[in-house]
């Protein structure tokens, strides 16, 4: 008889779980689309040209993010270099600030709990965070905004001991909001103010001397972190400085119209933490103005608001909301109901076997091809694709299933046995579906072929290479995987540049140059219906 696992977990379960969930498929594939390929190509840049400052795609500058999460990926690429191509190197930092989110998440859901509740509601915090819907695919690419996740967890670690003890507690509280201006700018930092500022007027366990003197400590010491790149970017580049302070506060998109939008988003990204969350805040309506319950409420009101103001409408923007709601689905679990327990508990043991089982038969079909239904489907959406059998990922993938059967069939009965299997079920499925089906995926997602036959196509000595409509991850990879560089598209002198890349639909060529150019290449991802990259060159 196998032991049973005991709620709340040993510490060496909750890393087991989190290590299941995080490193399947973190270094297994090429970059794809849009914030990978993006955060991987600058730190490629930074790697190539020696400049840690100004942020590049292509040799042009980037000043969409500040560099923070690049800088941590760049130092694990060079002492990773060795070992694991450039964009799994970088992607180890993904790993890093989530189990750091993890950690620190833990520890402030810890440190707001009533004494007999610490234990519970740490570990609480931690699997609904990493239970989180919206992280599945984020956590397994280069984001920069999971570098803000760790921060704001950390300042809310900090933020529950400011009252005790006001230097240290203030000096990393501080750190922490100069952290997540340096990754992903002001917003979030911002927003963690008002939120600090406003539970210190309305916590009695917040008015007093320490409390008012932890703040202004991190006041301090987060404008002095927060101010480092900005004031050493305006030293060595002030237009690229105002560049990035003009894209910082400029509004993309209608407030009304983003806060609907994250509204929704909401609705399956923040799954199951927000309906805890919710639950807590009723449970505990009575003691509603305690600084455990009103940090996170507010932190999530401001964070929304924040988000909702600056835009631009994306999914990967509502990340900063999940702390706030992991405290405060943590504070809700040890009230939950047994027929909401159990009803939450139930969805997630059928959906994760369920969904793992048709990944099984998925590769059972692809590398057998039975069922032959199946076996086309596949075969369909990556045209070209030829499965190797390798015997390690599918030894992982059978240990994952097995401790899946051990969490689902002898975890002992506990108001918190949802969210532990619910984060155990995520594990399962990522690390299934990365184990046996990634190498399928990435034939599909990547764009090393791409590039590659765009980059045979180009006549030796080429001056330069113009173009049209592509967008930001495609001029990454480009540069990344074949080493092009292109340059904007100039009408009216066409014969500067004799060589044009354009993005267009694979259904037609519509944004094709006209008659003047005779295409040279046009290339696109496997199964992609709906994107092609096509190389023309200027007739003589």
């Amino acid at each position: 008889m196998l032991p049973r696992v005991e709620l709340p977990p040993a510490p060496w379960v909750l890393v087991l779980v989190a290590l299941a969930f995080l490193l399947p498929g973190l270094a297994g594939h090429d970059p794809w689309k849009t914030y990978d390929a993006v955060a991987i190509e600058i730190v490629s840049q930074m790697q190539r040209s020696g400049d840690w400052l100004i942020p590049r795609i292509a040799g042009e500058p980037w000043m969409d993010d500040p560099p923070l999460y690049h800088w941590v990926a760049l130092v694990l690429v060079k002492l990773l270099d060795w070992a694991l191509p450039l964009h799994s190197a970088a992607r180890l930092a993904t790993a890093l600030f989530m189990l750091g989110a993890l950690w620190w998440a833990y520890d402030a859901a810890r440190q707001m709990a009533p004494e007999e509740q610490r234990r519970v509601a740490g570990a609480s915090a931690a699997l609904v965070l990493l239970g989180s819907l919206g992280l599945v695919v984020h956590v397994h690419e280069a984001v920069p905004d999971l570098a803000t996740l760790a921060a704001i967890c950390a300042a809310f670690a900090f933020a529950a001991r400011i009252a005790d003890r006001p230097v240290g507690a203030g000096a990393g509280l501080g750190g922490a909001l100069g952290c997540s201006f340096l990754a992903t700018g002001p917003v979030a930092p911002a927003a963690l103010v008002l939120a600090l500022s406003a539970c210190a007027i309305a916590c009695t366990d917040w008015r007093n001397r320490s409390a008012r003197l932890g703040l202004a400590i991190a006041c301090v010491v987060g404008v002095l972190v927060a101010a480092s790149w900005p004031i050493a970017l305006v030293w060595r580049a002030p237009d690229r400085a105002a560049e990035w302070w003009s894209l910082a506060l400029q509004a993309r998109g209608a407030f009304p119209d983003n806060l609907r939008y994250y509204l929704v988003v909401a609705s399956w990204f923040a799954w199951p933490g927000w309906p805890l969350a919710f639950w807590a805040v009723w449970a505990g309506r009575r003691d509603a103005l305690v600084s455990r319950r009103v940090l996170p409420l507010l932190a999530l009101i401001t964070l929304l608001a924040g988000i909702s103001l600056a835009g631009p409408a994306q999914d990967v923007n509502a990340i900063v909301l999940l702390p706030s709601l992991a405290l405060l689905a943590a504070q809700g679990v040890p009230r939950l109901r047994r027929g909401a327990a159990n009803a939450l508990d139930w969805f997630g043991v059928m959906t994760f076997t369920l969904f793992a089982g048709l990944v099984w038969l998925g590769y059972v079909a692809m590398m057998t091809g039975v069922p032959p239904k199946i076996a086309r489907n596949f075969a369909k959406t990556a045209p070209g694709f030829l499965p190797q059998f390798e015997w390690w990922p599918l030894l992982l993938a059978l240990g994952l299933a097995l401790g899946w059967l051990w969490l689902a069939l002898f975890t002992a009965p506990s108001a918190m046995r949802a969210v532990m299997r619910w984060a155990a079920g995520i594990g399962l499925l990522w690390g299934t579906f990365a184990l046996l089906l990634m190498p399928w995926a990435d034939y599909q997602k990547s764009y090393r072929s791409v590039a590659l036959q765009i980059q045979g196509r180009i006549p030796a000595g080429t001056r330069c290479v113009a173009r049209s409509g592509v967008g930001s991850a495609q001029r990454a990879v480009l540069s990344y995987h074949a080493g092009i560089r292109t340059q904007p598209f100039d009408r009216n002198q066409p014969a500067r540049c004799p060589l044009l890349i354009v993005q267009g639909s694979a259904r037609h060529e519509r944004d094709a140059p006209g008659g003047a150019w005779i295409k040279l290449a046009d290339a696109g991802r496997p199964g992609d219906k709906g994107e092609r990259l096509r190389l023309y060159q200027l007739r003589p």
